[in-house]
């Protein structure tokens, strides 16, 4: 399995995964400074033009972060790290993967892109969009602070994908201070030896 990612984006959550379930995989980096994710090779890959994607030992192409995360988990349904499939646990794991997706990786992308604007409607914006994540943060603090992870007291991929997208809040400057149990979260999912090895990998310190 060949996994394509950029350092720290949010292919760092398949990725996390990967070595989680003790997967055999290849990585291959793209440089989304340089537009690497556009060339035609890897167009040729993934016509959308972004990270992730991995192909499978088929040949197959899977992209989507929140997608690829429940391909990854069904392949070693042993290891737990998602609920089987039909029952109301897998629908409520699903649940967190479409609102990390939605609410919350998209909230943290906007401000990468705030160096386009004027400096004037770029700090409205940061105000703005800041009060609608500190809500979100409220929403994920509160569950946190009744289990271990997401899911209850064992890591599922949903836990990959948050870590991967609240690592952001340091690039783009969003303080998480204001929330303990997320703090607490960070610290804990970041001594799991498949995030460091993950984070290794792809040169993060």
């Amino acid at each position: 399995m060949e996994l394509f990612y950029a350092t720290g984006a949010c292919s760092l959550g398949p990725h996390i995964a990967m070595q989680e379930l003790g997967l055999t995989y290849t990585i291959t980096k793209l440089d989304l400074r340089k537009g690497e994710q556009k060339e035609s090779s890897f167009l040729k890959v993934n016509p959308k033009g972004s990270v992730p994607a991995i192909k499978t030992d088929k040949g197959e192409v899977i992209t989507e972060a929140a997608v690829i995360l429940q391909y990854l988990a069904d392949q070693k349904p042993d290891k737990k790290l998602l609920p089987p499939l039909g029952t109301i646990e897998r629908v409520r794991a699903q649940e967190w993967l479409n609102y990390i997706s939605s609410e919350l990786h998209k909230g943290f992308g906007a401000y990468f892109r705030l160096s386009t604007y004027k400096p004037e409607t770029a700090a409205e914006m940061r105000a703005a969009w800041g009060k609608n994540l500190a809500m979100r943060m409220d929403f994920i603090s509160e569950q946190l602070k009744k289990t271990t992870y997401l899911m209850g007291s064992e890591f599922t991929v949903p836990d990959a994908y948050l870590y991967t997208v609240l690592r952001w809040s340091n690039a783009i400057e969003f303080d998480l201070t204001p929330w303990p149990a997320i703090l607490g979260y960070m610290e804990k999912m970041s001594s799991r030896p498949a995030v460091q090895t993950a984070l290794k990998e792809e040169g993060i310190q």
